[in-house]
């Protein structure tokens, strides 16, 4: 029997072989042996949060005593009519709460994305990020007073018609607040000014974003409001049918 001597080994230093994983790939799929396809989940609840999010503002377009002209300074008028929307008010509560909580997985999908091929100092995938997350947030508070006064309009017993009407302005004002979301699509043009995003993309992102942000900071919040989704929509659908070389096919 042989002896070993252990002491050798114990001196030779620990070498590792860490799993690579951006050795070229020879079936031509663009991902290295093993690497799962990116998925594209976040991607469609990007669309469907766009697609919400314009539903809701035809809905909050639908809730309109207080921009009434005929009503104006009547604040039991105003509190009467609203009554009558009450199917409005609750698609547009429906909607809109949809909306927000989709939006936050299309954010962090987003920011997956951007990652993958981003510079590692970037800061665009953060950026990307938070400004969905930011106006998820709006939208949630956009729809905040709706538990509280959706089944209560037309009362005057319940909620004054002040307080009604008020409520209105707070529906057609708080939830168009997009703003942020226009520093998300700024963001994607940025990655693509590095090849890490197809260019025709970051050029949507980059008219979409900078209307969106600076009609939000103009204050134009209304018609930041109405380019929000429709840029949603059309980042969804770029990544979905526009971004097929990072998919690797």
């Amino acid at each position: 029997m042989t002896t070993h001597d252990l002491s050798q080994d114990l001196d030779r230093p620990l070498t590792r072989h860490p799993v690579r994983s951006d050795l070229p790939d020879p079936a031509g799929t663009g991902h290295a042996p093993g690497a799962s396809r990116p998925s594209t989940r976040w991607a469609w609840a990007g669309l469907a949060a766009g697609v919400a999010s314009l539903g809701a503002l035809v809905s909050a377009f639908m809730v309109d005593a207080v921009y009434d002209p005929d009503l104006d300074g009547d604040p039991e008028a105003i509190a009467d009519k609203l009554g009558d929307q009450v199917p409005q008010i609750v698609a547009f509560h429906v909607l809109g709460t949809l909306a927000a909580v989709l939006l936050v997985v299309f954010a962090a999908g987003l920011h997956r994305r951007l990652r993958a091929t981003a510079p590692a100092d970037s800061v665009a995938p953060l950026v990307a990020f938070a400004g969905l997350l930011g106006t998820a947030v709006v939208m949630v508070l956009g729809t905040g007073l709706d538990t509280e006064l959706v089944f209560a309009v037309g009362h005057d017993e319940f909620v004054t018609p002040d307080n009604q009407a008020f409520y209105n302005t707070w529906v057609g004002t708080i939830w168009w607040c997009w703003v942020l979301a226009g520093l998300s699509a700024i963001a994607v043009f940025v990655v693509s000014r590095t090849g890490g995003v197809p260019r025709w993309l970051g050029i949507c992102g980059l008219v979409g974003g900078s209307l969106t942000l600076l009609l939000g900071i103009a204050p134009q919040q209304y018609i930041a409001g109405m380019i929000g989704p429709i840029a949603v929509v059309v980042a969804s659908l770029g990544f979905l049918v526009g971004d097929r070389a990072y998919r690797g096919r």
